[in-house]
């Protein structure tokens, strides 16, 4: 057997897995036990060198598409997963020809979204979900990636401060083009809606959704969610020539919700009465990198979003408004966040994300000084929450023993 690896990087120790066998045939002591999301093709997750590679048996010329598409959204800054490489050329042990295999990084701390349902899936929770998906699904088409086949069972999802983050996980179909149109842009639109409404009614079907939520009309919200949010970034607005304090509101609500304006577009009228503005150039992870720059933490943008609202609470109550931005992020780091992380034991450490956790101990301690009528301290919130709320949470790192595919299906769209 001549196997073809192609890869980014060189990883000698993928030569060491069986690749003579079919994928469904893999030996259960070189896998890893992790939630699988309902697919048309076998999935595994192996460990190679301490690290969880998801691997898709699939067609060779369609797995090498998929690894450069997902290369490209990487080098364009979506939140897509990690493509490792492709290996081809694979024979079996009695001679003949297998799939190939496309192998990517498995996202640490995210669940497919049938892995979420430890109890009925509610409405709210299928809304913050869509809206995650829409958030994702406009980031795409602003860069002019036409998915084909959106759907929540081709998407990854990430807690992000008491919302989702959403990551694309499947590239076979999808396009990247210049700019997309308005037709295509609908076109992605529906099909979402479509497949969105299939999965909750599968779901509801095995009693993971309640019975009064209604699968077509959930679904329909992500229609509503991805306009708002497009207009907001897309729209042309006019205003007065007197008013452009306008400029820097319009730019403020796109911080806001997570996007900074990299160009602008702004014109007047023949008279110069009136401008017109037009964001040209906008770029998710706002919050995000103004949070990297201060601390090095790597976070989702919502979880960003409410360190640095603690960051600022600090910066208030010791009075230093004034003094050097990094400096107090560096002594907030030291004094509030590590502390928090630093008091989990390690066998509750892959229950969430440090940032997460950061996030549901500042909840907590707000909850715990309503009943108090008083301030409670982070430190006696961090005690608490490490003793009566983390316990109780499943590993989101490796969540081990979830069948997920015990779950009724009427259509796969992975």
């Amino acid at each position: 057997m001549a196997l073809d690896i192609l890869t980014a990087r060189p990883w000698p120790a993928l030569l060491g897995l069986p690749w003579r066998l079919p994928l469904e045939e893999w030996p259960e002591e070189i896998l890893a036990a992790l939630p699988r999301g309902i697919s048309r093709h076998i999935v595994r997750f192996t460990r190679v060198e301490g690290r969880v590679v998801a691997v898709k048996e699939i067609k060779g010329d369609i797995a090498r598409r998929e690894y450069e598409m997902l290369r490209m959204l990487r080098r364009l800054d979506q939140p897509v997963v990690e493509p490792i490489g492709v290996v081809d050329g694979r024979i079996d042990l009695a001679g003949e020809p297998l799939d190939a295999c496309l192998l990517t990084r498995h996202l640490q701390f995210s669940l497919p979204y049938r892995a979420m349902m430890s109890q009925t899936l509610r409405a709210d929770t299928a809304t913050r979900l869509l809206d995650a998906l829409a958030a994702l699904l406009v980031r795409l088409h602003l860069v002019g990636f036409w998915w084909g086949d959106v759907s929540l069972s081709n998407t990854l999802f990430k807690r992000n401060a008491g919302a989702f983050a959403a990551y694309l996980v499947d590239a076979e179909t999808g396009e990247l083009h210049d700019s997309l149109s308005d037709g295509q842009r609908e076109h992605d639109l529906d099909i979402a809606r479509v497949n969105i409404a299939g999965e909750l009614m599968d779901l509801q079907a095995g009693g993971f959704v309640d019975e009064r939520i209604d699968p077509v009309d959930i679904s329909a919200l992500i229609l509503e969610r991805y306009d708002l949010l497009w207009r907001e970034v897309t729209a042309v607005e006019r205003f007065d020539a007197s008013k452009l304090f306008k400029v820097d509101d319009r730019i403020r609500r796109l911080n806001d919700l997570g996007f900074d304006v990299d160009e602008l577009s702004m014109t007047t009228d023949i008279d110069g009465t009136s401008v017109q503005i037009q964001p040209k150039v906008v770029d998710a992870g706002h919050h995000s990198r103004r949070l990297l720059r201060l601390t090095g933490l790597d976070v989702e943008d919502n979880q960003a979003r409410r360190l640095l609202n603690d960051l600022d609470s600090y910066q208030a109550a010791t009075d230093r408004q004034n003094d050097d931005e990094e400096q107090v992020a560096h002594d907030w780091l030291t004094a509030c966040y590590e502390p928090v992380i630093r008091a989990v034991p390690p066998e509750l450490r892959g229950k969430l994300e440090p940032a997460e956790i950061f996030h549901e101990v500042l909840e907590n301690r707000w909850y715990l000084s309503e009943a108090a009528d008083h301030d409670v301290s982070i430190g006696d919130a961090t005690q608490d929450y490490v003793r009566r709320i983390l316990p109780a949470k499943p590993d989101e790192a490796a969540v081990v023993g979830v069948d997920t595919m015990s779950i009724p299906v009427r259509a796969t769209n992975n």
